[in-house]
């Protein structure tokens, strides 16, 4: 009997723990939807699709051939200045609001929040009819015999870029700002320099953490990016549209070139993060986190100036958000507004796109349920299990931030078109990669929150005889609730208005809204264009509006 008690006791202890089948499961997880379809990618790059033998001739057609060469020049040249223009206003727009007294700075970061959230195609195809060929404001200063540079090509690509990232390096550079330590500056000040020296010689240095790490964010997503380029291009060839081009010439084939090119982009944006790194390494500037900066007021002329611009900046970058919400309204005579007011492109998407506007709240919402369950999990591992499975989940996670849409979705197709996991064409698929892809803000809202809970409060629940799985939904999960809540919305904000990765996954029965909007920009339809975008904008705004309500920390938990 003894024996048996002890065989039973001892059979009890090799059983595995709740939080060590999550631990698995959780590598299983992201193995399989996330780093297999990147492997997948990698791999096809080295066959060549008319001789099937591996080797590098697929890299040394991309680095050799000028429709190549010429589409990943365009490719750096618009990610460094989308990026020099997000910093040449955020920079100067965070320092204003954080060393002045503005009045509305509320507005301002509102603004800069709902830029931040808003698809950035959008802003292209309004920004075409502004200042496009016939563009509203192109046509009126036409009539004085003004005529305005082409919104068209890489000009127009960096502008939208610039205007739609800014908010990236303004929110970090702010909170940078309203964090180091004012002495600094004041010695500065004391020691003869003026407001702009004391700006590049101590200002910038003690927060260029900050600022790096929006750029890099800025660069990333502007090489990544697709409806912008593909919207404004007329012939600028970007590595994202051409990755497009060649996998849908290539569907009846092996994507070869095109996930060749998708590895081309993973390295630069991987390259851009090691330099960041490196340069933060050789530059270290720390200070106390005490005697914080105190805002100033201003004489009457440099309020205006400093009113003046922080107002402007925002009005310019949500001024194509506006165009398509009054566009939305006008009546329209198939593709063309034929003045006056009216509902006839809400009636359209109602009569005929009903089903991409419940594909998009259906897929987003799928996809939220799933991020909210495991981020929640996810979360407690990385922050509750010191080994090193937990911190290579924690680094894991950062990937879905540097992967480009287009890539994923061609390593999707790549992973899952073969029996028995061939879900390609189906709506599970897009569900899959938009969980996958927007689960880090999930994972990071709840990882936030949850620092701040002690460990103590569970293990008074486990020593009062609760399982680990009982204390996590139990205690745990109510107390931080509002992170997962807050990592929701932010995770339907970003999947609903997913346009890169769905573009390649959808079929006619999983249309989504930006699909749609992009395919009816291209077609020339933009009263229905600019109503679906309007729905997209409402939702978003919305969803805004909530994480201000719950967040204690507001506009930081967007960035």
């Amino acid at each position: 009997m003894t024996s048996l008690a002890a065989n039973a006791l001892s059979g009890k202890l090799r059983m595995p723990g709740f939080w060590t089948i999550v631990t698995i499961l959780a590598v299983l997880l992201l193995a399989v939807f996330l780093i297999l379809p990147i492997l997948n990618v990698f791999a096809i790059s080295f066959f060549d699709a008319k001789t099937g033998e591996l080797g590098i001739s697929n890299y040394i057609q991309v680095f050799t051939r000028r429709y190549y060469t010429s589409a990943l020049q365009n490719t750096l040249l618009i990610g460094f200045l989308g990026m020099l223009g997000a910093c040449l206003i955020g920079v100067p727009l965070a320092f204003c609001t954080s060393r002045y007294r503005i009045r509305g700075r509320a507005v301002i970061a509102t603004f800069a929040v709902l830029v931040l959230c808003a698809p950035p195609f959008i802003g292209a195809y309004a920004w075409i009819m502004l200042f496009g060929s016939n563009g509203a404001v192109t046509n009126f200063l036409e009539q004085f015999g003004i005529n305005v540079p082409t919104i068209y090509g890489i000009p127009g690509i960096v502008l939208v870029f610039s205007l739609k990232f800014f908010p990236y390096i303004y929110l970090m550079t702010e909170n940078a700002l309203n964090t180091i330590n004012k002495s600094f500056e004041d010695a500065a000040e004391n020691l003869g320099c003026t407001t702009f020296e004391r700006f590049m010689k101590v200002t910038l240095p003690l927060v260029f953490p900050a600022v790096s790490t929006g750029a890099i964010i800025c660069f990333v997503l502007s090489i990544a990016d697709f409806g912008t380029p593909a919207i404004l291009g007329h012939g600028v060839r970007t590595l994202s549209t051409i990755a497009y081009s060649q996998y849908t010439s290539e569907m009846a084939g092996t994507p070869t070139m095109a996930v060749t090119i998708s590895m081309v982009m993973i390295a630069i944006s991987m390259g851009a993060l090691l330099l960041q790194r490196r340069i933060l390494a050789k530059r270290r500037y720390a200070g106390a986190m005490t005697s914080r900066p105190v805002k100033k007021s201003m004489s009457p002329a440099k309020s205006v100036l400093v009113h003046g611009f922080c107002y402007l900046v925002v009005f310019i970058a949500m001024l194509p958000s506006f165009t398509v919400v009054y566009t939305s309204f006008l009546e329209t005579n198939g593709p063309v507004f034929t003045g006056g007011f009216g509902l006839d492109s809400y009636a359209r998407i109602l009569r005929d796109s009903p089903a991409a506007v419940a594909n998009s709240f259906l897929f987003a919402l799928a996809a939220v349920v799933l991020i909210a369950i495991v981020s929640g999990l996810l979360s407690f591992i990385v922050v509750r299990r010191d080994n090193f499975v937990a911190g290579s989940l924690d680094l894991l996670l950062m990937v879905p931030y540097l992967i480009p849409g287009i890539v994923m979705a061609i390593g999707y197709v790549a992973t899952f078109r073969h029996p028995p996991f061939d879900i390609t064409g189906t709506a599970l698929i897009i569900i899959l990669i938009v969980f996958i892809r927007r689960l880090p803000y999930g994972v990071r809202s709840t990882t936030s929150i949850l620092r701040q809970i002690k460990p103590s409060i569970e293990e008074a629940a486990i020593n009062l005889g609760a399982s680990p799985a009982k204390t996590f939904t139990s205690v745990t999960v109510p107390l931080m609730m509002p992170g997962l809540i807050i990592g929701s919305l932010m995770s339907f904000i970003t999947a609903i208005n997913e346009l890169s990765s769905t573009l390649i996954l959808y079929t006619s029965k999983t249309i989504t809204m930006p699909v749609l909007i992009y395919i009816q920009v291209i077609d020339g339809e933009f009263g229905t264009a600019a109503a679906l975008s309007t729905v997209l904008l409402v939702s978003t705004g919305l969803c805004v509006f909530a994480v201000f309500r719950l967040s204690e920390s507001k506009e930081s938990a967007f960035v």
